[in-house]
């Protein structure tokens, strides 16, 4: 009877460990970091820039993945040439508008592209984990995840290497790299999530009369294209 109450104790701690263990397991399958969609509604800026250096620009955008909306509002310089640029994207009516508030003028454009909202690709890969800032207290960071992998993009491979919050898959970095340009960077910045003006998304009244306009050859609009 000795025997069987010394190895009580035994047995109970083995069974504790055993749970120790898997809690512990399941807990960092739990805590691994998986692709994400980032939210339906952002407005904030961004900037562009090439690899090459014929490229730089900086945008106001906003963006609404629920009603398949974007609104950028830009400008900066391709080969040495300056630009302005202020367009709206409305992927339901597949048209694109080129809007001229000091001329009160708009170029209406058809938009072929469907919409595919800002998220991490199922099949990415996960390059890593980091703190962008300090560790060191509270609010001095912000963890971010790293995602690369390859996108079909208009009958070629592209490669690309994505940065996200990993508390609300905000984005923060986007990297494409292509044969002409390099590498492409997108920096997102004063991301605010909802609709700070959703007047921004709605086309001025002077564009009620724009009539479509086809050009052969043009290029198809998209979100990083029109940089």
């Amino acid at each position: 009877s000795d025997c069987r109450e010394e190895s009580q104790p035994d047995d109970m701690r083995a069974l504790v460990l055993l749970v120790l263990l898997v809690c512990l397991s399941v807990g960092c399958v739990a805590q691994r970091p998986r692709p994400c969609t980032s939210p339906p509604l952002l407005t904030g800026s961004l900037s562009v820039s090439t690899q090459n250096e014929k490229l730089g620009a900086f945008a106001k955008y906003t963006y609404d993945a629920l009603g398949q909306r974007i609104r950028l509002r830009e400008f900066g310089s391709y080969n040495n040439k300056t630009f302005h640029l202020d367009v709206l994207l409305l992927y339901r009516e597949g048209v694109m508008y080129k809007i001229n508030y000091r001329n009160q003028t708009c170029c209406k454009k058809r938009l072929n592209r469907c919409f595919h909202p800002l998220a991490i690709p199922h099949n990415a890969s996960l390059l890593g984990q980091a703190v962008l800032g300090s560790s060191s207290g509270p609010g001095q960071g912000v963890l971010v995840n790293t995602w690369t992998g390859q996108l079909q993009m208009r009958n070629k491979t592209v490669k690309y290497m994505s940065t996200v919050t990993e508390f609300g898959c905000v984005p923060v970095t986007t990297l494409f790299h292509s044969c002409r340009d390099g590498w492409r960077i997108t920096s997102f910045f004063n991301n605010v999530m909802g609709l700070s003006d959703p007047q921004q998304l709605i086309p001025p009244h002077f564009c009620e009369d724009a009539k479509l306009e086809e050009e052969e050859g043009e290029e198809p609009a998209t979100f990083y294209s029109l940089f």
